[in-house]
């Protein structure tokens, strides 16, 4: 793969479109598109891992994507400015590489439903253990692909959201660029090659937009069989934002919240730390009483710090990732002490923050109102006819193609709906048609 090529401006559904010139770029319209749009203000009512604040502030979507943003604009500055000196002609616009990167990095969670993970998890088991099971046949029968509801994907669900045309709205979706479009794609194939971690990221739907952008970008593709290309490079600095990100968060959050005491959290973040630079961290840390104040610095610090790491992981193995050869994300590649206090974070994490209970509360709860939502509205697609169903549809606004004429249309009519939910919105319809709630009489 090529520079040239891979930074392309052209923008999904748009190609024949000459438009006049902004003075911002093509790729500083996407950030500023992405900012403005309904879906990405809902972000701010859905759960990240905690549930979502009461007295004490802690992540939501929103607050999540806009600091991977910024974490994702320092990678993408840092790689920009290293291939400026290692390709000096000035041919490529690498200048632009933080800009693609910030606003792949907004919307990298779009596509997520509410309830976090939960949410995710109750549409898989929704079709591959409950009552949706039935409808197999049925889009198989019409040649849908099933794996596509019992491996449900929050990326895949972003890819669509962003460039399907829904009842109404413009050819091409949001008009992204091709590079932004590529670098949210962090598995390139489809949801039959997803193998035991169910991770995939387009839709059946979605396929054929995938691969023309991936044919304009110069995305290779790997070997012969099903369509799977190569990542576009750009993919590990969104990658790397988000694992920066949600690792030292949410070790922030937990510490807010009391999960950790502030000697557990302190100790996990001092860790990242050695020699002089632990030093000069640990002098800085002395002036400063207040414990929350000491653990923003060391977060502060451990960011910069990782962004500095993975855009040297970046840089050093720039040849192999444009020639598909590079395996894995470029944080699991970074300095070995490093990398040992990172991995700490980790195991903390999965010991103590997602087992907390305040976490599986709100999954539980997640899990249970989504499987009822899934339930009543796809019945409702699929057997309209009934008096139940013609009400309950009118629930469903228009953009929602609730008159699909495949049985996989009209499930990707639903879940369409539903993962674009916030957490308080899916909570308020649940109680409303399951009768626990009524408007005032």
């Amino acid at each position: 793969m090529n520079w040239t090529q891979l930074l392309s401006g052209k923008r999904l559904g748009m190609e024949e479109y000459s438009e006049r010139k902004h003075r911002r770029t093509d790729f500083q319209r996407d950030y500023d598109r992405l900012i403005f749009s309904s879906p990405f203000r809902r972000l701010q009512n859905k759960t990240q891992v905690f549930p979502l604040p009461g007295s004490i502030f802690v992540h939501n979507r929103l607050t999540h994507s806009l600091e991977v943003s910024c974490v994702g604009r320092s990678l993408g500055n840092n790689v920009s400015k290293g291939l400026m000196e290692k390709y000096p002609d000035g041919s490529v616009n690498f200048p632009e590489i933080g800009s693609i990167v910030s606003a792949a990095c907004l919307a990298h969670d779009m596509g997520n439903p509410p309830f976090g993970h939960s949410g995710e998890r109750a549409i898989s088991g929704y079709f591959s253990e409950g009552n949706g099971k039935i409808l197999e046949g049925a889009v198989r029968g019409e040649g849908g692909r099933w794996e596509d509801f019992v491996r449900f994907e929050g990326n895949a669900n972003a890819m669509r959201l962003l460039t399907h045309q829904f009842i109404g709205r413009r050819k091409g979706g949001f008009a992204l660029t091709y590079c932004t479009l590529a670098s949210i794609v962090k598995y390139p194939y489809s949801s039959v090659l997803s193998g035991e971690k169910g991770k995939f990221g387009f839709f059946q739907s979605e396929e054929e937009t995938y691969c023309q952008i991936a044919a304009e970008l110069g995305i290779h593709t790997h070997g012969a069989g099903p369509v799977r290309p190569i990542r576009y490079p750009l993919v590990y600095l969104v990658e790397a934002a988000d694992d920066i990100c949600y690792q030292i968060m949410d070790i922030e959050d937990a510490h807010k919240l009391r999960i950790l005491t502030n000697e557990e959290t302190i100790g996990l973040l001092l860790n990242f730390f050695e020699g002089d630079r632990l030093k000069h961290v640990t002098e800085v840390m002395r002036m400063v009483d207040d414990f929350n104040e000491q653990i923003a610095y060391l977060r502060s610090g451990i960011i910069g710090l990782l962004v500095d790491e993975c855009s040297r992981v970046f840089l050093e193995n720039e040849e192999r990732i444009l020639a598909g050869a590079f395996d894995g994300t470029l944080i699991k590649e970074i300095s070995e002490p490093v990398k040992q206090a990172y991995a700490a974070c980790s195991k903390v994490a999965y010991a103590k923050i997602y087992k907390a209970k305040e976490v599986l509360d709100i999954e539980l709860a997640g899990y249970h109102i989504f499987s009822h939502l899934i339930d009543s509205l796809t019945e409702a697609v699929i057997h309209p006819g009934s008096a139940y169903s013609k009400l309950l549809l009118q629930r469903i606004p228009e953009q929602y193609d609730t008159k699909a004429p495949s049985a996989y249309g009209k499930i990707q009519c639903v879940l369409d709906y539903i993962s674009g939910m916030t957490d308080v919105y899916a909570l308020d319809l649940y109680r409303k048609i399951t009768g626990m709630s009524l408007p005032d009489v």
